[in-house]
């Protein structure tokens, strides 16, 4: 069947999650979204790709930590240009463990950035991403590239 969709010059252009992901890899800062007391929450942090999963830590408190652990969560990055209005937004849904294991900390911690607050303790944490979704942003008639 074809695609009768009429679609406008600048319209965002979704991704394959192969791309996303490696636009999502050029970027060191995302937010994680998570649940905090019944409410939306969303945290700064600095990641990496390590071994096909999204790993980051924090310094938050302990309420965050908890949170954090053991739940289904959204972690979004982006990169924009204001002056071309053209840009990319990736989002990944996966849950979400804390990393317990001291060899593993250890070297995650030699492969992640500081945080931002390093006079709390922190802790690592892994998300697997299973629903990958990105999306090219141009200006209205421009074409957009990868």
């Amino acid at each position: 069947m074809a695609d009768d969709t009429i679609r406008h010059p600048g319209a965002p252009v979704d991704l394959a999650p192969r791309d996303a992901l490696g636009l999502m890899a050029s970027v060191p800062i995302g937010r994680v979204v998570f649940n905090l007391d019944a409410l939306p929450a969303i945290l700064p942090v600095h990641f990496r790709f390590d071994r096909g999963a999204l790993t980051f830590r924090t310094a938050a408190d302990q309420r965050v930590h908890a949170a954090l652990h053991d739940c289904v969560c959204a972690f979004e990055a982006d990169s924009y240009d204001p002056h071309a209005h053209t840009g990319w937004t990736v989002t990944v849904t996966g849950r979400v463990l804390r990393v317990d294991e001291p060899t593993e900390c250890t070297r995650l911690a030699r492969l992640l950035p500081r945080t931002w607050d390093t006079g709390r303790p922190h802790r690592i944490f892994r998300l697997d991403p299973e629903v990958v979704a990105g999306r090219l942003l141009g200006p209205a008639g421009a074409p957009i590239s990868a």
